[in-house]
């Protein structure tokens, strides 16, 4: 399930030493697991300090608890530690932290849902922007709803044909067109406004 090597079970004995507290153990979790901006959290944990859910893992001198609503995006990762002259570097690799892209047999919601989420609304969140799926139709059509930055945006309609259209149609085989279901006169802090974009 997880890979911990000797040098970085190590490192935790050492830190664990330091603290002696007794049934000190360490506790690895997913931090907005699935999404492009997942990362993992690593911090010391005492037995009552745990849900209850989490899974034991027995190392030399210690236990490392996974979350349990963590563990199908944690599978397979590594921890290692590398000693440097300068002290060392704990490194932690997760490779289905930010999820698994859906397969071509899941429906047409769940693969736009993903390209959304795993492309697009990075982008659009360096305009402090961002889009939901609000429906997808039988017939392919995507309807979106843009949020922050993009809700009465000037350069909407832009960014909805060259970027998220094409990304989609490009993407995800079944999606016909892509439409706006926002109300773009209610937006209060639109990244260019309406009518300084004419």
């Amino acid at each position: 399930m997880i890979q911990i090597s000797e040098s970085a079970q190590v490192h935790f004995r050492k830190l664990i030493d330091r603290e002696a507290i007794p049934g000190l153990g360490v506790r690895l979790s997913a931090v907005r697991p699935g999404t492009p901006g997942a990362d993992v959290r690593l911090e010391f944990a005492e037995p009552g300090e745990l849900n209850g859910d989490e899974w034991a893992i027995d190392c030399e001198g210690f236990t490392l608890w996974l979350d349990g609503a963590s563990t199908q995006y944690l599978d397979g990762a590594e921890i290692d530690y590398e000693a440097r002259a300068t002290g060392g570097q704990l490194q932690i690799r997760a490779p289905r932290i930010k999820g698994e892209a859906p397969a071509e047999s899941a429906s047409l919601v769940e693969r736009v849902r993903w390209v959304v989420e795993q492309e697009i609304n990075p982008q659009l969140a360096q305009h402090r922007g961002h889009v939901s799926v609000e429906q997808v139709t039988a017939e392919g059509e995507v309807y979106l709803r843009f949020g922050g930055g993009c809700h009465g945006c000037g350069m909407v309609d832009v960014t909805l044909k060259q970027g998220i259209e094409k990304t989609l149609m490009g993407k995800v085989q079944g999606v016909t067109a892509v439409r706006d279901a926002t109300d773009h006169d209610s937006g209060t802090a639109p990244y260019i406004r309406r009518d300084s974009a004419a």
